[in-house]
C-alpha cells in the first residue's frame, strides 16, 4: 500500500487522474468488483466505475461524465461480451459496440468513434502462416461502418519510407520472433492542429502531419508512422534503430511527437519528444540511474498544459509527473490490487477539474 508518495502542489498540474488495471477474463459470480478509478492529487478516489466484462486498461472520460471502456485487447471472441462500452456514472451500460477492440480508440468531434481492432488472415508477403493484422475503423453511434484501414495492404509504403536497414528489421521480425503478431499496433491518434503541419504547408512541402491524419505505432518492429486519412496511404514512418518497443506516440501542438520509448531490449525506458522535421530528439526523460526507470511493456506519457509530463511506468504500477527539467513533483504507486487482475497499469490520463465537473456533479462528488 503506497498511494501518493510525493506531491508539490505549486509545481504540479492539478487535476484528476484516470487509470485502471487489466482484467483478462469476464467477472464471475462471487468475485469482488473490478474498478476504474478517478483519483485526486492526494490519491483519493473521487469516483469509481464497476466493470463486469474483461477490461483493457485504457478508459476515456467523456465530457458528459460517462466513461468509454474497452474489453481486454486479446479477448477470445467465443468468451464475450467484448468490444467498446459506454458506462454512466453509476456503471450502467448505456451504449456498446461489438468488435475485437485492440489497445486504442478515439472519440471524434462529430460523435463518431475511431477504433483500432484486429483481424487474422493469410498475407504471403509477410510469410506463409496466418497473421494478426492491424485494422482501424470509424463507426457512427448506430454502428454504421464509415471507414476502414488494413495495415497489411500498405507494406509497400513502409518499404519506401524506411531505410533499407529499417525495412529489413520489419521483415526479419515478421518472419521470425513476431511471425504471428507482426505489427502489434498499440496506438491511434487523430493528429490535432500543430506547428509542423503549418511549417510543411508554408514551405510547399507535402503535408504529412495534416490535422485529421492518424498516427500509429507498430511495437513489434519499432515503427511509428502517419496514415493520410483521405487516401489511406502511409505518408511518414520512422523508428527502427532508435525506438525500442514504444507506446503512445502522439503529436503535440508544437508539432513534435511525444513517445514512451519502453527500451524492451535496451534495458531502460525513456520518454522522448521527437521533432520529425529536424530528425532530432528535443527533450527526454530517463531515470537516475537509467535502469531505475524501466517498463518493458505497456505505459504512456501525457504532456500537461503547464509543460510538465505525466508518465505511466506501467510495469511498476507507478504514475508520476515531471517538470521540463526532470524534477518529480507528483508520484503515485497504485495501492489497489486484485488477484484477478494484472498488477500493471496500461495507461493513465490527467483531466482538468472543469472537465471532470459534469461527472462529479452527476455523481454527487
Amino acid at each position: 500500500m503506497k498511494g501518493v508518495t510525493k506531491y508539490e502542489a505549486g509545481k504540479a498540474w492539478n487535476g484528476y487522474t484516470l487509470f485502471c488495471k487489466t482484467f483478462g477474463r469476464p467477472k464471475v459470480e462471487g468475485e469482488p468488483p473490478r474498478k476504474v478509478y478517478l483519483i485526486d492529487m492526494e490519491g483519493r478516489p473521487v469516483h469509481e466505475w464497476h466493470v463486469e466484462t474483461t477490461l483493457q486498461s485504457y478508459c476515456h472520460l467523456l465530457p458528459n461524465g460517462n466513461l468509454l471502456q474497452p474489453t481486454h485487447d486479446r479477448s477470445d471472441v467465443a468468451r464475450g461480451p467484448f468490444g467498446l462500452y459506454e458506462l454512466d456514472p453509476d456503471s450502467n451500460v448505456v451504449w456498446s459496440y461489438r468488435c475485437r477492440i485492440d489497445h486504442d480508440f478515439q472519440p471524434l468531434a462529430n460523435g463518431h468513434l475511431l477504433i483500432h481492432t484486429i483481424t487474422e488472415n493469410f498475407w504471403p508477403a509477410l510469410g506463409p502462416a496466418q497473421k494478426r493484422q492491424p485494422y482501424i475503423i470509424e463507426i457512427a453511434r448506430d454502428g454504421e461502418l464509415l471507414w476502414q484501414w488494413r495495415g497489411e495492404e500498405h507494406l509497400g509504403e513502409l518499404e519506401e519510407l524506411l531505410t533499407p536497414a529499417g525495412w529489413r528489421q520489419v521483415m526479419d521480425r515478421a518472419r521470425g520472433e513476431f511471425a504471428f503478431d507482426w505489427a502489434h499496433n498499440n496506438t491511434l491518434q487523430v493528429i490535432p492542429p500543430n506547428a509542423t503541419y503549418e511549417k510543411e504547408r508554408s514551405s510547399g512541402r507535402a503535408a504529412r502531419f495534416k490535422p485529421g491524419n492518424i498516427i500509429f505505432s507498430y511495437r513489434s518492429n519499432d515503427v511509428i508512422g502517419v496514415i493520410e486519412r483521405p487516401t489511406g496511404r502511409i505518408v511518414w514512418a520512422w523508428g527502427p534503430g532508435v525506438l525500442d518497443g514504444q507506446h503512445k506516440p502522439h503529436m503535440l501542438p508544437n508539432g513534435n511527437i511525444l513517445i514512451f520509448d519502453n527500451g524492451t531490449l535496451r534495458g531502460f525506458s525513456r520518454v522522448i519528444e521527437y521533432n520529425p522535421l529536424t530528425d532530432r530528439i528535443e527533450w527526454s526523460y530517463t531515470g537516475t540511474p537509467r535502469e531505475s526507470f524501466l517498463s518493458r511493456y505497456i505505459s504512456s506519457a501525457q504532456r500537461l498544459p503547464n509543460g510538465n509530463t505525466l508518465i505511466c511506468e506501467g510495469g511498476k504500477s507507478r504514475l508520476f509527473e515531471v517538470t521540463p527539467d526532470g524534477q518529480v513533483v507528483w508520484e503515485f504507486v497504485n495501492p489497489y490490487r486484485s488477484e484477478h487482475a494484472s498488477p500493471s497499469i496500461y495507461r493513465c490520463t490527467r483531466y482538468a477539474p472543469e472537465y471532470a465537473e459534469p461527472l462529479l456533479r452527476r455523481s454527487g462528488g
